[in-house]
């Protein structure tokens, strides 16, 4: 056999023995192939066109993102990061067998992770961070046995955290930024390689398990703001290798031990704040040599500052900020600033709130050139502000507010160029503002509020472009305000300069804050006309110029200002007509133009069919407008009629115009038949053995012909007037139907039919109904109730003139669980379920001893359901609810449900403890524009800052913060839980709300904590 014959013999065999790997190596491209065309498929979204590439024209192992071994051309790695793909993640992924790394961070992936992925048995590195994934953590995703790294970061999952880590050895894991649930599975401490856990910002409750102390490679363990209890396992701190510890934003408790410079020599980042830590700061913490991060922040830290604090030389934040850490037995604390100078790269330090007293030293100059942040507020800081503080020519903030400082604003603070932020209200400074604030060309916050500030606002400071909120509220200011003030008109969107002695006209050039949200020139001496221009700041929530001497007319450019809030013109010398157009104001919460000169009729429609959203008292030539009013009436005009008529106009007078009347009287004799006919069904029920039959006159002489001495309130449909039955002898309240209004009548229908089906203590009792007439053969319907000796929640929430009521945090507390408790019954215990519509502060009265019954039920719903239908019967019809309390899901026409009281509750619950109205104007200038934003993005860092500052001060009048230290930790968790009660009740989707019953349980556990504290 010759060569040639042999080779070919050779390759035969070959063949034949190798047919079988071509073959399914070619299907398995396909198989690749096909996957990722249908991962392309489920990203209809590619603005930068990565997937383009994506077709049959070349390979896809040199499509853009893949990544594909050499010798078998099957794909290894899929990278899509940084992209902004939006859309779903395909469960053909699974289908790529030798995938051994997935990175889709910082895109816009949504929907839930395909437990396909437990499928690719070679992969290593998972990461989805800064996506919008949902669901729960992937099931059976230990069968991926050679992770190394997952990363979740940033996205919506939620759920328990898995228990399956057992099966990683050498994995690192990045969970945080999620809304996981559950405890901290002891199962990390099984993973002896692993070197960072972050579980950073979710909802996980119970404490830091002991197990994780067995991690003896770990260098990084961020577990800040969950709700994270209990101590820290003290073998914790013997892990050497630890390099950043963050535990901040938890409920932990405890001390810190002593040797913390031996057990943790390589700590550069320690997290502690917002806890319950207590005790001394451990003096050890100064030998750690390598630290560049000591926060402590809000905890009950004793003991004054260690003074040699100056040896931490790689420090570059310090901030041990709402710690009583005062030296007592000083009568100046500022010994440890001299030991800073040390910390030459030194960028925040933040002693706020910590007690301090004493003077500013003048060494404050020799801290660090790198110093970015000085926040020394709401200490007992006396003196000067020093001179030399223009030496730290790098601070961005400023925070002296909040002490006892006097004297000037020293005029080297306009050395300060880079600063952004100037806080030094609520002080006794004096003098004048000083023309060099002008050189601070980047200044965005000017903060000097209640101080003593005298002369005229400099030109300079109108130079500053960059301004956006200008706070110079309650000093002694005066001179006119300068038309050059449009000089940082282009950002600027709070403008307070209130209670000061400015005089002469608001400039014209106002017009140009096209970006303002609130002006407050009230309480000054402005005179002449109001500008014209202030129509173009179409922005505009808040405008306050009440206690002046402006004159002329309202201008008509205010048509423009749609989006006013609060618009107050009283106590000025405003003439002429009440402009219409306010009637057409949808968002208008309050309009005072009360005390002025107007003249003319009041209109009645819009926010001038309730007279508790507008006044007008004090303008003594005004006529007309709604009943409760009590104006006279307006003359009525004639028009001359010609004498010449024709002979059709006289048909028409004579023939058809009575018959046309006729018509008309029988329409509404029918209807006021029908309408009667439903409402004495319903009315009678009211009216049986069980309840007292009260005649109209009983009612005028218990109210003293409804007096307004005996007003309580005016609602929507009626007013409420307090009455004294002899017969009965007890005092009730009265709700009188305003029948003119429309819909009043349906709603006393409502209120009929709800209130027979309902007995619960935390709900408004029904005494009686009266359906008749009056003298005057009007109809006359009203409701009697027990009278609530202590009024309305609204009343006692928010201050007015002459108003110094108070409610403790305990009396909040209790009431929000009674106003709970009466909603979960009407919810879920009934007959039948029932949506009240409006919970809202001026519905919720309370009794004598302070429990509180929900009313008003004129705009509620029975919830009936059957097996075939889930109907809502609808008591009452026109608006849902009040503006602020109402559902997002309402203004989209959704169905009234459960979860639109929950959403009103929310509200109501956010409103009680911070003390703002959900419409407030400090609330709508903010980012976001609403209650719900205002508290969210202040837990749980600021939980002190957004309280109502009344809640404070009743515990300090009650002597519960200084005789016990640890109190002050115990109301702000009290509040954090509350707050976090009222957000989860008011998010923007309906099924995301926790259940009323869930409210009241958290509550109760708010409550006891509260309670043991105190005992």
């Amino acid at each position: 056999m010759n060569s040639s014959c042999l080779w070919f013999i050779i390759l035969i065999i070959w063949v034949l023995t190798n047919s079988t790997i071509l073959v399914y190596s070619f299907s398995n491209n396909v198989t690749d192939h096909q996957a990722l065309l249908s991962v392309k498929a489920s990203i209809p979204i590619d603005p930068s066109g990565l997937l383009n590439s994506w077709n049959d024209s070349i390979h896809f192992c040199q499509w853009n993102g893949v990544t594909c071994s050499h010798r078998r051309q099957r794909v290894t790695e899929l990278d899509l990061s940084w992209n902004q793909l939006a859309g779903t993640l395909s469960s053909h992924i699974g289908n790529l067998t030798f995938l051994r790394a997935i990175y889709l961070y910082q895109n816009r992936f949504h929907g839930s992770i395909p437990n396909e992925i437990s499928r690719l048995s070679h992969l290593q590195y998972l990461e989805l961070g800064y996506n919008d994934f949902q669901g729960e953590f992937p099931s059976n995703l230990s069968h991926c046995v050679n992770i190394i790294n997952i990363s979740m970061y940033d996205n919506h999952l939620e759920g328990k955290l898995p228990t399956v880590f057992a099966s990683w050895s050498k994995i690192n894991t990045n969970l945080g930024m999620n809304r996981f649930t559950g405890s901290i599975p002891p199962s990390l401490g099984n993973l002896s390689h692993l070197q960072g856990i972050d579980l950073r910002s979710n909802n996980l409750t119970g404490g830091i398990p002991l197990e994780i102390s067995h991690l003896t490679k770990l260098e990084i363990i961020i577990l800040s703001t969950n709700r994270l209890s209990g101590t820290v396992p003290l073998p914790l701190y013997n892990i050497s290798s630890l390099a950043e510890v963050a535990l901040d934003g938890n409920e932990l408790e405890g001390t810190l031990p002593t040797d913390l410079d031996f057990t943790l020599p390589n700590l550069q980042q320690l997290y502690l704040g917002r806890n319950r830590f207590s005790g001394s700061l451990p003096p050890s913490i100064t030998n750690i040599s390598n630290l560049v991060t000591f926060d402590i922040s809000y905890n009950i830290f004793t003991d004054p500052i260690p003074m040699n604090l100056g040896s931490l030389q790689n420090l570059q934040v310090l901030s041990l900020s709402g710690n009583p850490l005062r030296n007592s037995q000083l009568s100046n604390d500022f010994g440890f600033f001299d030991s800073l100078v040390n910390c030459t790269h030194l960028k925040v330090l933040a002693i706020d709130d910590i007690g301090l007293r004493g003077e500013i030293p003048n060494s404050i100059a020799n801290l660090s050139i790198t110093l970015e942040m000085l926040d020394m507020a709401g200490n007992q800081i006396h003196g000067n502000i020093p001179y030399e503080i223009g030496k730290l020519v790098n601070i961005t903030r400023l925070a002296l507010s909040g002490n006892f400082l006097t004297g000037s604003i020293p005029e080297s603070i306009g050395e300060l160029s880079k600063l952004g932020r100037i806080y030094l209200g609520d002080n006794n400074i004096s003098g004048v503002i000083p023309t060099s604030i002008g050189n601070i060309t980047k200044l965005s916050v000017l903060s000097l509020p209640n101080n003593m500030l005298q002369g005229s606002i400099p030109i300079e400071l109108c130079n500053i472009s960059t301004l956006q909120e200008v706070f110079l509220t309650n000093n002694s200011l005066g001179g006119v305000i300068p038309e050059q003030i449009v000089g940082f008109s282009s950002q600027c969107f709070v403008m307070n300069l209130d209670n000061n002695l400015f005089t002469g006209p608001l400039p014209s050039s106002i017009g140009s804050f096209k970006q303002l949200v609130q002006l407050d020139v009230s309480r000054n001496r402005l005179t002449g006309y109001i500008p014209s221009t202030l129509g173009d700041c179409v922005m505009l929530e808040a405008l306050l110029m009440e206690g002046n001497q402006f004159e002329g007319k309202i201008p008509s450019s205010f048509k423009a200002l749609k989006s006013l809030v609060i618009l107050d013109l009283s106590s000025n010398n405003i003439s002429e007509n009440i402009p219409r157009f306010f009637d057409s104001f949808k968002l208008i919460e309050f309009l005072n133009l009360s005390h002025n000169k107007l003249g003319s009729e009041v209109p009645k429609g819009g926010l001038f069919s309730n007279v508790s959203h507008f006044s007008v008292v004090g303008n003594l030539r005004l006529c007309g407008g709604i009943q409760a009013l009590q104006l006279p009436p307006c003359p009525v005009k004639f028009l001359r009629t010609k004498k010449k008529t024709t002979h059709l106009k006289i048909i028409l007078l004579l023939v058809i115009l009575p018959l046309a009347i006729l018509l008309a009287c029988l329409t509404v004799l029918f209807l006021r038949q029908r309408k009667s006919k439903q409402m004495n069904i319903t009315v009678s029920e009211l009216q049986d053995s069980r309840y007292p039959k009260l005649s109209y006159q009983e009612l005028l002489l218990a109210t003293n012909e409804f007096s307004p001495n005996n007003l309580l309130g005016e609602g929507r449909y009626g007013s409420v007037y307090k009455g004294t039955f002899e017969s009965l002898e007890q005092t009730f309240a009265v709700k009188v139907l305003n029948a003119e209004v429309r819909g009043a009548n349906k709603s006393f229908l409502a209120e009929c039919e709800i209130l027979r089906n309902i007995r619960h203590r935390n709900l408004i009792k029904i005494i009686t109904a009266c359906s008749s007439t009056d003298f005057k053969g009007n109809d006359f319907k009203a409701l009697v109730f027990e009278f609530m000796m202590n009024g309305s929640l609204d009343d006692w929430l928010h201050l007015s003139s002459g108003n110094e009521r108070n409610l403790s945090l305990l009396q909040r507390l209790n009431i929000s669980i009674d106003i709970a408790t009466g909603l979960n019954y009407l919810h879920h215990h009934g007959h039948t379920s029932i949506i009240h519509c409006d919970i809202k502060p001026s519905n919720i009265l309370l009794d004598e001893v302070f429990v509180a019954h929900v009313g008003d039920f004129g705009l509620a719903r029975f919830c009936m359901t059957t097996s075939d239908i889930n109907q809502v019967q609808m008591s009452s019809t026109g608006i849902r609810g009040t503006v602020g309390y109402v559902p997002p899901e309402y203004g989209m026409g959704g169905e009234i449900s459960a979860e639109g009281d929950v959403y009103s509750y929310g509200i109501l619950l956010l409103e009680m403890f911070s003390g703002k109205r959900p419409t407030e104007s400090s609330i709508l200038m903010g980012d976001g524009g609403n209650l719900y934003d205002y508290v969210n993005k202040a837990l749980p860092d600021r939980v002190m800052d957004i309280a109502d500052p009344r809640i404070i001060l009743d515990q300090e009048d009650l002597g519960l913060i200084e005789s016990q230290s640890y109190n002050k930790a115990t109301m702000e968790a009290c509040l954090a839980s509350i707050f976090e009660v009222g957000i989860r009740c008011s998010v923007e989707t309906p099924r995301e709300r926790i259940d009323i019953a869930v409210v009241i349980k958290q509550l109760h556990v708010a409550r006891d904590k509260l309670l043991r504290r105190r005992q």
